[in-house]
């Protein structure tokens, strides 16, 4: 009668040296297979018995074990932020986040304390990431960049309007986006534009960017850029539309759709014709916007990348200790509608 391969006991915590008894392969061979090395030829009949021994088993491997092994684990940390985005941002990090997991990273939203910036960092080094993608709000100084680097962490990106030196960059500069909006109300020969600025807190980052956008383009149009602070409230839409005629302007950035949306239905309540009286444009191009009448013209926001962005954090991981490269991911395009 043949012995079958030892079973760990009732409660014990599986290791590999049980996932290789069960599969009649060594630990090595385990250790190859589940964490996806393809360095050394395994049959595909060995792997599959390897997978399903762990399956049977309910073994994992440990993560932290291959830490210390390697020195880093395949995990790419996303600090988590209270700074508001638009859709292409979260598409962006959705797009992220899949690569990352068919590339067989590890991906962890992280909770930043909100301290500072170095202690973030210092938060963050403890994890032992192999990479960390900084969001928008989320700026580490060159302290930080060397704490997670002798950590190691093999790249640190950021996500953002503008670089932050010595850290790779993901740009999507939203100056192009209050250019494009100006430009195509400069085009239809409005000359006095007003720009929404959100009063919420976490706007800053895109709001003023897109503000310095608007501006350079109508500096050489001897147009006028006027800021105008708005809460998304119904009441404070309200008041700037009752006040409008004061200011003498014959349009409006309002920063994006949403509050393009919330503005136009407080003009219109006041009598304002849109746009005769005041042409509109948001940004984004929502939906909801095309089903409004008049029709919301806005900037829609392409990604125009050489490469998928996880594909481009594996290959800054891989070639670890390169100069900081820059990619810009953004293209801006007005999107003419009824609205202006």
């Amino acid at each position: 009668m043949s012995q079958l391969p030892k079973q760990p006991s009732a409660g014990a915590v599986p290791t590999s040296a049980d996932v290789a008894r069960l599969a009649g392969v060594s630990r090595a061979t385990v250790s190859y297979v589940l964490n996806n090395n393809s360095t050394v030829r395994i049959s595909d009949s060995t792997r599959r018995r390897v997978r399903e021994a762990a399956g049977e088993l309910g073994y994992v491997p440990h993560a932290a074990a291959r830490t210390l092994r390697a020195g880093h684990t395949r995990m790419v940390l996303l600090p988590t932020t209270n700074h508001a985005a638009g859709p292409v941002h979260h598409h962006i990090l959705r797009e992220l986040e899949s690569g990352l997991r068919r590339l067989d990273y590890t991906v962890v939203q992280h909770g930043s304390p909100g301290t500072c910036a170095d202690e973030d960092a210092r938060a963050w080094a403890e994890l032992r990431p192999v990479a960390v993608v900084a969001p928008v709000g989320i700026v580490p100084t060159a302290q930080g960049i060397a704490m997670l680097r002798r950590a190691g962490a093999k790249a640190v990106i950021t996500l953002g309007p503008q670089p932050v030196d010595g850290a790779h960059a993901l740009v999507m500069d939203q100056r192009e986006v209050g250019s494009c909006a100006t430009t195509h109300l400069l085009e239809r020969g409005w000359r006095r534009i007003g720009v929404i600025m959100p009063e919420e807190p976490g706007f800053a980052a895109f709001a003023e960017p897109r503000l310095a956008g608007a501006r350079r383009a109508a500096a050489g149009a001897g147009a006028c850029i006027e800021p105008l602070p708005l809460r998304y409230e119904e009441e404070s839409a309200a008041a700037l539309a009752l006040r409008w005629r004061t200011l003498g302007l014959d349009a409006v950035f309002a920063y994006n759709d949403d509050y393009a949306m919330l503005l136009m239905r407080a003009l219109q309540d006041a009598g304002i014709e849109v746009p005769r009286e005041t042409a509109v444009i948001g940004a984004d191009d929502l939906m909801l916007g095309r089903l409004l009448r008049p029709r919301l013209s806005s900037v829609r926001m392409e990604l125009v990348t050489a490469q998928p962005p996880a594909d481009l954090v594996d290959r800054l991981v891989q070639h670890a200790g390169t100069e900081p490269e820059r990619h810009d991911l953004l293209r801006a395009r007005a999107i003419p509608r009824e609205s202006g």
